[in-house]
């Protein structure tokens, strides 16, 4: 065995694949800066495709992002998967020269359709492969690549991937330190909440969600008569209007179309009703808010599948989309947000399912990863 002087001496090189959605970008970020933090002198690449959320995010987050074509995985017979091969073999190509080129000592996968050529490619070269599953049904990139590694983690205890290790969620630090009680006046100030009324905040994620913000502007009198006050998050585009086209009004409610820092929320939040990314799950149980999930009614329903483990333990409810109605609001969600005992209940039995340091648990399996 030969001794390779200019490898010993070269700062560690890490590499980290994955996009198309804040849900694969941002526990990306959060791995890359606590790889930052234990190893300061480390080169970090992302890798993603040309036209997911990775462009915008990565670049603005501080860090070098390279991209290679999208491959899609065709679920039905169709031209595009007769075309699969030679395109898969063109992604893997473009990931090789990457990860040549970067001279990586190891990959971390998140997901996304930029993690399947990513993994083969790092087969090839015999670089360490390490992957980070955030939903409770694990994606196909990360079916396929847990068959390449030994170091796999996931996001909920219950997903099913060979050797996965239970790390939760890496989440940015302004979320996973954040102090509810503490930081909630000042939150609410933000958000132009009352301190001294309930607050429910609504969100349907950054697509917004039609059939939430419907049913939530139905039952907005009995809301308001029940003294709770409404943040309506209604997504960009999507924002609530009334018979005459103006921006619907009504006693206790205001309507964003986006919030910078959802850390706010959460602090800001009594209730806070959402769709069930992982993402969200995940940020929810961490800090101990009391929630209400909607599950898409669309996919494969890995949604609802993420919120269960915290609806069992009681840290939150969830209700099917068809069946979120005004009514269901008055009979379900006003009595919750009116009951202070049993959001102190909800909130400690969430935060007691949530992991907070994700990102360094994901950091010392990387660097685990390197060192074997």
């Amino acid at each position: 065995m030969t001794f390779d002087s200019d490898n010993a001496s070269k700062p560690l090189s890490v590499v980290l694949a994955g996009g198309g959605t804040a849900g694969h970008v941002s526990p990306l970020l959060a791995i890359a800066g606590a790889i930052r933090d234990k190893r300061p002198e480390a080169a970090i690449l992302a890798v993603g495709t040309p036209s997911g959320m990775e462009t915008r995010l990565v670049p603005a987050a501080g860090y070098e992002l390279a991209t290679i074509d999208r491959v899609p995985f065709p679920r039905r017979p169709s031209a595009d998967l007769v075309k699969l091969p030679s395109r898969l073999s063109g992604a893997v190509r473009q990931a090789r020269r990457i990860l040549e080129e970067s001279r990586a000592d190891v990959l971390v996968g998140v997901g996304g359709y930029v993690c399947t050529p990513m993994y083969l490619a790092a087969r090839k070269l015999r670089i360490p492969i390490v992957i980070h599953e955030a939903n409770m049904k694990a994606g196909l990139a990360n079916r396929v690549g847990a068959r390449f590694s030994n170091h796999v983690a996931v996001a909920f205890a219950g997903t099913r991937l060979r050797g996965a290790r239970h790390v939760g969620m890496p989440m940015r630090r302004a979320i996973s330190q954040l102090h509810r009680t503490t930081a909630a006046p000042a939150a609410k100030a933000a958000l132009g909440l009352d301190a001294h009324r309930p607050a429910l905040i609504v969100t349907g994620g950054s697509s917004g969600a039609l059939s939430i913000n419907r049913a939530i502007t139905a039952a907005l009198p009995a809301l308001a008569a029940a003294g709770v006050q409404t943040l309506h998050i209604t997504g960009i585009g999507k924002a609530v209007k009334n018979s005459d086209g103006g921006l619907l009004t009504a006693d206790g409610y205001r309507q964003v179309e986006y919030v910078d820092g959802m850390e706010n929320v959460y602090a800001a939040a009594d209730v806070l009703l959402a769709r069930a990314g992982a993402g969200t799950v995940s940020e929810v149980a961490a800090v101990g808010v009391p929630a209400v999930f909607v599950p898409l009614p669309i996919g494969n329903g890995e949604q609802a599948l993420n919120a269960a483990p915290l609806v069992a333990a009681g840290g939150a409810m969830m209700v099917d989309d068809k069946d979120l109605s005004p009514e269901w609001l008055r009979s379900e969600v006003i009595p919750l947000l009116t009951d202070s005992s049993r959001l102190s209940d909800m909130a400690r039995k969430s935060e007691a399912l949530g992991i907070r340091n994700a990102d360094q648990r994901m950091a010392d399996l990387v660097l685990e990863a390197v060192s074997a």
